[in-house]
């Protein structure tokens, strides 16, 4: 025979209760069919009973409620012409009710032993009127009444069962027998008074018959289709287990896996009875079958969960140490006030005790431990007790951890790269259960950044926050799009855009924006605002969150420290903040190592080229750098490669401009203040302490094109002075040599400059808008290491910063 055991969403109402018949009918075998309340409808009696008992008189509006919810899927299920007797029978029971009810409203109050009575009618209904539509529709059934089977003693509100005497009474009931309608959640004591046992306990009650009836099985049915790898509602890429042991199923349902009540397992496991959890609405799903020792399948962790709404209490001081007894007071006074204790540490010096307790019971906790310890805290041998709230405990568990060396550390390790504050650990000696105490807030980032560390085939998922989506943003966004699936297929990186912001508007999804309709998102979208951006992502708190600057903002690149101190990347294509004064740059390269979030910015130098990488991977290996000659901006390049006596120096830059080879402000490339900061973050990254005024930049714009303060006047004087550019170029031209503008790092000294470049020399032929860098160092002294290619353009820039978040995908 099997037990059967159906939550209140699977007899929420009398749809869902016509599944249940399907599947108990499905069973050509006796079986026991134990129910819950109709979904919602415990609450509803524990919310009637409190307003009763403050005496205010809508209790008797959701007492109305709950009796509606019975007359209609009463009306529902059973035959009209066999309706009056299950009626009358649902209104005498209700009637029992409002009489308990109304004396709590009368006293004004309401007892352990009251409240054991009032709220398991919603059992009693649902398993009567259960059994009477099973009995319409022709099967076999007959009702049971738990309060006459299972005896539990006198605890009221999770009652200790009598396991001997439940036997006998189970002997004495269950003999002839097809199909067996059962209340869950509702016992009695010997004595007959009703009691409970705790909130899901219609899981326990299942169990108990299980045990006693010596079942082939207990397949308890609900909706979802078994123990997941993680909650699927925090989770989305969790799944179902197919088979796990007693002991895992019993660390996850501890830890807050809500489809199995804790206490379960312990009647079935004594006499080795699987447990089977299916899903109501899905019967064809295999789900998850609960056994002795699987070993997992060679898998380790089987499980991530979580409990939330946890409270720490630390106690400390230097009367703790070497005295006997400390220990043994704190867990009694915490035993004596009917508090427990989910998590337990202690420092080896014995200076502190540290338990997780549910945060209701941290008021009590402290002022109980606080009293007793009165006179330790009055001689300062111990600290009054620290109280820390808003936390919440997860736990990696598998039968097979203690078998495999660093899961603590890529535990932790992960929940580090997030930003996860860790408050409190816990591990037993058995390694069945990784436990470690965390902020409520993070709690989802923990779970699922876990999750795809231990169960997700190794795809690691990005979470891109853009600013800029003008000309390079836009193709960034653009490329992302085109490879998002090869990403994933191929390098295992699931990479999704979650916020995007232009000057006037920002967009957010947190599953992700749709790439084909961003702009139209993004226009829809609030007002932008960097504060406003940055808090967003904060309230997000996605794991692996990079920030992406594609502008050339000066106040966004204030806020990149903002940003690393919250562990979330930066990947930049913004010269300003490596270019600033170097204590900036310095700052953001040590928070980036202290908060483990990447700083990256290859696009700075050369856009898509690998130069910034190369020049690390030289010092990284321990090379020296000794000179750094380079021609840097593509731009200036493109306008000297292409400038002639057949054409004016202004056409040209305006060319320039019209294919996106120059910054938004033109003068930033061709006063030299753009290569300056591109050699001077190479001299820096070299290993160099050096600032913007050090270098030397002899300039070739007349005085009065520096002067402008505006595209417009900028352009109207380069038109005024095409002669001095023409000159410029005829004085090239009479030495055989090409006009370049060249910055040069030498022994510490840097200078950016027109140069002519005679025929041979590396610069000579490079053509378009092409940039090259050589490096001479201790192991590259006369061929210099040579890093060559287009280093200016949209779609090259974007390439860059797309380069840079598969880096940070790849760390």
């Amino acid at each position: 025979m099997k037990v059967l055991k159906f939550g209140g969403t699977s007899v929420a109402n009398a749809n869902n209760i016509s599944l249940v018949k399907k599947i108990v009918s499905s069973h050509n075998e006796p079986c026991v069919v134990t129910v819950s309340a109709l979904g919602g409808v415990t609450d509803l009696l524990l919310q009637t009973a409190a307003l009763a008992a403050a005496q205010d008189t809508s209790y008797k509006e959701t007492l109305e409620a709950i009796e509606t919810r019975y007359f209609d899927a009463a009306k529902a299920l059973i035959p009209v012409t066999a309706q009056s007797g299950v009626l009358a029978h649902i209104k005498k029971e209700l009637n029992v009710l409002e009489t308990l009810l109304e004396g709590a409203f009368l006293i004004g109050e309401i007892t352990p032993k009251l409240s054991d009575k009032i709220v398991g009618y919603g059992e009693l209904l649902s398993s009567y009127l259960i059994c009477q539509y099973f009995i319409s529709e022709g099967l076999d059934a007959k009702y049971a009444d738990s309060r006459k089977l299972i005896v539990t003693d006198d605890q009221h509100g999770k009652a200790q069962v009598d396991f001997e005497a439940t036997q006998a009474q189970c002997d004495a009931f269950f003999k002839d027998y097809n199909v067996v309608l059962a209340p869950g959640f509702i016992a009695a004591t010997a004595q007959g008074t009703a009691t409970t046992l705790g909130r899901g306990g219609s899981d326990y009650s299942a169990a108990i018959y299980a045990a006693a009836l010596n079942a082939e099985i207990l397949e308890i049915w609900t909706d979802v289709s078994g123990m997941y790898t993680a909650n699927p509602r925090v989770v989305k890429q969790a799944r179902a287990i197919p088979h796990i042991s007693y002991e895992e199923a019993m660390e996850l349902s501890h830890f807050g896996a809500k489809v199995l009540y804790p206490p379960t397992i312990q009647p079935v496991l004594q006499k080795k009875i699987p447990i089977v959890i299916k899903n109501t609405f899905a019967p064809e799903e295999a789900g998850t079958l609960i056994s002795e020792n699987t070993n997992g399948n060679g898998k380790t962790v089987r499980g991530i969960s979580h409990i939330d709404g946890i409270a720490l209490l630390s106690l400390e001081g230097p009367g703790m140490i070497g005295i006997p007894g400390v220990s043994m007071k704190f867990f009694q006074i915490l035993s004596q006030a009917d508090i427990s204790v989910v998590m337990i540490t202690q420092a080896s010096s014995e200076h502190s005790i540290c338990v997780g307790i549910s945060e209701s019971m941290a008021q009590k906790a402290e002022q109980v431990i606080n009293e007793a310890f009165a006179h330790e805290i009055s001689l300062n041998q111990i600290e009054p007790v620290k109280v820390e709230t808003q936390l919440a405990i997860i736990a990696l568990v598998g039968d097979n951890m203690k078998h495999h060396q660093g899961l603590s550390g890529r535990m932790f390790r992960t929940l580090g790269q997030n930003n996860v504050n860790i408050r409190a650990i816990a591990q037993g000696a058995s390694e069945k259960n990784i436990s470690a105490v965390i902020r409520k807030e993070d709690v989802k980032k923990a779970l699922n950044a876990l999750h795809e560390r231990f169960f997700e085939e190794n795809i690691k998922q990005l979470n891109l926050f853009v600013m800029g989506v003008g000309n390079v943003g836009g193709k960034f966004l653009n490329q992302i799009k085109q490879q998002q699936s090869y990403l994933r297929e191929n390098l295992k990186l699931n990479v999704r855009v979650i916020g995007i912001a232009n000057s006037r508007t920002m967009t957010f999804n947190e599953e992700g924006i749709d790439l084909n309709q961003w702009e139209a998102d993004l226009a829809a979208g609030a007002k932008a605002d960097q504060g406003s951006f940055f808090e967003k992502i904060q309230t997000l708190n996605l794991r692996n969150s990079i920030f992406v600057d594609n502008t050339a903002s000066a106040a966004v690149s204030e806020s990149y420290q903002n940003y690393l101190k919250n562990s979330i990347s930066v990947v930049t294509c913004n010269k300003i903040a490596c270019s600033a004064d170097y204590g900036n740059y310095a700052e953001l390269k040590s928070l980036a190592k202290k908060y483990n979030a990447p700083f990256l910015f290859e696009t700075n130098v050369g856009a898509g080229l690998p130069i910034i990488d190369t020049l690390k991977n030289l010092i990284a290996s321990g090379d020296r750098v000794r000179k750094i000659q380079a021609v840097l901006s593509g731009s200036l390049n493109f306008v000297f490669n292409n400038f002639n006596d057949g054409i004016t120096f202004q056409e040209v830059v305006q060319q320039a401009m019209d294919q996106g080879y120059t910054e938004p402000d033109p003068k930033i490339d061709l006063s030299g203040v753009d290569v300056m900061r591109k050699i001077l973050i190479l001299a820096r990254e070299s290993g160099h302490q050096m600032e913007l005024d050090d270098i030397e930049n002899r300039s070739f714009l007349p005085q009065e094109a520096l002067d402008t303060t505006n595209n417009a006047d900028f352009f109207a004087s380069l038109e005024k002075n095409e002669a001095h550019f023409q000159q410029l170029f005829s004085a090239a031209q009479n030495e055989n040599s090409r006009l370049k503008y060249v910055a040069e790092f030498v022994d510490g000294k840097t200078n950016v400059g027109l140069q002519h470049i005679p025929q041979g020399h590396d610069f000579y032929n490079l053509e378009g808008s092409d940039n090259i860098v050589l490096f001479f160092t201790d192991r590259y002294p006369e061929q210099p290491l040579i890093v060559k290619g287009a280093g200016a353009g949209a779609d090259v820039t974007a390439s860059g910063i797309f380069a840079d978040i598969i880096r940070i995908g790849n760390f």
